[in-house]
């Protein structure tokens, strides 16, 4: 049977410098009309200088696909995918910005999207046992591989030498045929996805697969048991991220498994007091006559609960309360390296429990707190308390979509997820919605939950102008939501 296109031009690839001479070419155009629209390929779009003649200035020999804007020869500029081939371990694959600069791929070198995607490409390839990294921003054209990246990719010296500041993502190409093959397949669909090329039937389904690969990595989950050693080392941690990616439900599920149910949850809101979280007095009616007795708060009651075993206690929606005023002087003892034993820090409360006036906090005591991110009408965190927790973000997890028996669901979720990802500035990619808001027992009740509670939601982030440059793209895919769900039905 013989090689698809794919596995002949990697099989060139691996080969190195030892590839045989004028194979480059024709193997990068029988993926035109194979794999991708033959309407894609011009002749200025492929560059092959793989032999030293060819390489000119520098005498680093490449070949691979650029922007077909560019003249067939000399210095490029814009995005390309390239691979560099070395005397012994196969290529060095890699996209990286032409020497005349950005133009003209300005379009997508600036999308947040490109940036983040280049990121998941990096996580994606490192799942896969595969050696790769990537640069934090396509364009700071400025910044060269740093030496500790040099240092991993051993061969290929003259290329960062030559190219250092213009490569921003670059991976090691395999000698292993096909995990090989995976490699040259992501950079080149990658490649494919930014130009918006149209991919040919046959394989379709293996270039589906990728990106559905890749749009997992894009948000990076936290494990239980992730959580739970960072609570071990540091007592103290924050789960942070927007509504519906189950932060209470994770911090249940810790208590439950790691704590053997030892663990108590309450809920922070505007209203809660320094004397429902420390100490306080209650008021006590007894013989016609008002007294107060000392009431002690959930702090506390937690210390107490943690003297002889380990103690988890759950502070849901921390960032509703007034944290200031609802920690008071208690907010000294929140030092990760300075809980329990003789030199724990220790307050004096205003009322005394158990004869004690004396509060410190146990070895034994674990604080996990959820936040909201996504909630503009709460105050930010402040520093003082902000660096007593550590921090994991809880990001909506795409698997648990996927496992829904409805496909429309997914669908959906990646609509969203795309304009997030695709446009959405830093400080709005946490508002992207949470898978919950994707789950339902049937498609009916789905339905339901995407008119009734997503469309809401989005609506709300439209209204108040939280997406910025984004609105535009995310009202049409409302829109299309809105559409595909049509009227609903009337009920007798």
């Amino acid at each position: 049977m013989p090689e698809d296109a794919l596995t002949e031009l990697t099989r060139a690839i691996t080969q190195g410098r030892g590839a045989p001479n004028g194979c480059m070419r024709p193997a990068i155009e029988k993926l035109f009309g194979e794999r991708y629209q033959k309407r894609h390929l011009e002749p200025t779009s492929i560059r092959d200088a793989y032999s030293l003649a060819e390489a000119g200035e520098g005498g680093v020999p490449y070949a691979g696909l650029v922007n077909p804007d560019n003249p067939p020869s000399g210095p490029y500029g814009g995005t390309s995918v390239v691979w560099f081939p070395s005397e012994r371990s196969s290529s060095l694959i890699d996209f990286g910005v032409g020497t005349r600069g950005l133009a003209p791929d300005e379009g997508i070198l600036t999308r947040p999207g490109h940036r983040r995607r280049i990121a998941a490409l990096r996580r994606y390839l490192a799942h896969g046992g595969v050696e790769a990294w990537s640069k934090p921003d396509p364009t700071a054209l400025g910044v060269k591989v740093p030496k500790t990246v040099r240092e991993r990719f051993s061969g290929f010296e003259n290329v960062f030498e030559r190219y250092g500041a213009e490569l921003y993502v670059c991976a090691h190409v395999p000698t292993d045929s096909a995990l090989a093959r995976d490699v040259v397949r992501a950079f080149l669909d990658l490649y494919a996805y930014e130009r918006n090329w149209q991919v040919l039937q046959s394989a379709k389904a293996e270039y589906e697969q990728f990106l559905s690969g890749l749009r997992s990595e894009l948000f990076v989950q936290p494990t239980l048991a992730q959580v739970h050693d960072l609570l071990k080392k540091r007592h103290f941690v924050v789960l942070q991220g927007p509504p519906g990616t189950g932060k209470t439900r994770m911090a249940d599920e810790i208590g439950r498994e790691f704590f053997k149910g030892r663990s108590r949850t309450v809920q922070f809101h505007p209203a809660v007091t320094y004397e429902d979280f420390v100490v306080g007095l209650s008021p006590d009616a007894q013989d016609r006559s008002l007294r107060f007795t000392v009431r002690e708060g959930w702090l506390t009651a937690a210390a107490k609960d943690a003297r002889d075993a380990p103690f988890l206690l759950v502070i849901d929606e921390v960032n509703r309360a007034d944290l200031g005023k609802v920690l008071g002087e208690a907010i000294y003892l929140f030092e990760p390296d300075e809980i329990g034993g003789e030199r724990a820090r220790r307050v004096q409360l205003p009322h005394a429990i158990d004869g004690s006036r004396e509060l410190q906090l146990p070895k034994n005591l674990y604080v996990l707190a959820t936040m909201n991110t996504a909630d503009r009408s709460i105050a930010s965190m402040d520093l003082a308390i902000r660096r007593r927790f550590a921090f994991v973000t809880v990001p909506p997890d795409r698997s648990v979509v996927a496992a829904q028996p409805a496909d429309l669901a997914l669908r959906i979720f990646d609509w969203i997820a795309d304009i997030f990802v695709e446009h959405a500035p830093n400080e709005a990619l946490h508002l992207i919605p949470g898978h919950a808001y994707f789950l339902a027992q049937d498609e009916t009740q789905l339905r339901d939950r995407l008119r009734y509670e997503l469309l809401p939601l989005l609506d709300e982030y439209l209204q108040q102008g939280f997406l910025g440059p984004a609105a535009s793209e995310l009202f049409a895919v409302r829109d299309r939501i809105d559409d595909l769900l049509g009227t609903p039905r009337a009920t007798s």
